[in-house]
């Protein structure tokens, strides 16, 4: 079977629905969590695909001992990009894949300065030019969650793929076969109840004190039908991904 080296940087922040699509075309995985140091590969085989998950460290953090391994992904991930291997970032993954395809990352803020996040179930706009069957049978417009308050910018050479209204690169197509997504669309209610107990204070520091309660009541009201559209969109992707 092929092989799919999952890049994970925290407890929560698995592959989730990624890994279970991945299985279903074929794929074994190959999770290494690299925040409890687990060694990140020095380079992928041949037929190799690399997906890079979420986590609450940022791309500046690449030169902190603690979070050395950011900057090792980074280097895989440049290695990958070089070779047009296939490539999927998550949220942290796509900012790591934005960085590594020479775009700047940065916080999220207003005109004033101010930190803005964007945290919790929002609408995103797809946006057809990174190429018809990324987005065949998946709405124009989206529910998704969103947990970041760092964003990028659209790498040279990419295409953009969604935006929304607080933050409008929300997605990547670069070169055939690497794909970056600013947003969640790989998790099940499971996972942001995972999401909210490990995250506490991050939720109340972007939405308030209420706004656990808020993002538990729209997943009730959101999840199922952004479980459908993610999965069409990410089969998409992998079919897009694993292509000659």
């Amino acid at each position: 079977m092929r092989r799919a080296v999952v890049l994970q940087h925290a407890e929560v922040e698995g592959p989730a629905r990624v890994g279970e699509l991945l299985g279903e075309i074929g794929y074994t995985l190959d999770v290494r969590a690299t925040y409890r140091g687990d060694p990140v590969p020095a380079t992928l085989d041949d037929g190799d695909l690399l997906v890079v998950m979420g986590g609450p460290m940022g791309v500046a953090d690449r030169g902190d001992p603690a979070t050395a391994y950011l900057q090792q992904e980074i280097d895989l991930i440049r290695r990958g990009i070089a070779r047009d291997a296939p490539v999927l970032g998550i949220c942290l993954g796509a900012q790591l894949l934005a960085h590594a395809a020479g775009a700047d990352v940065h916080q999220m803020r207003t005109a004033d300065g101010a930190r803005v996040y964007e945290v919790g179930w929002g609408e995103v706009v797809l946006d057809g030019r990174a190429g018809g069957q990324i987005l065949a049978g998946v709405p124009s417009e989206i529910v998704v969650l969103h947990w970041h308050g760092d964003t990028f910018e659209v790498p040279p050479g990419a295409v953009p793929l969604a935006s929304s209204a607080v933050c409008p690169n929300q997605g990547f197509r670069l070169g055939r076969h690497a794909f970056g997504l600013q947003f969640h669309c790989e998790v099940g209610s499971a996972e942001v109840d995972a999401f909210l107990r490990a995250d506490a204070d991050y939720v109340a520091q972007a939405n308030g004190p209420d706004g656990g309660a808020r993002i538990v009541a729209d997943t009730e009201r959101f999840c199922t039908a952004s479980r459908h559209a993610g999965d069409l969109l990410l089969r998409n992707i992998l079919r897009a991904m694993t292509e000659d």
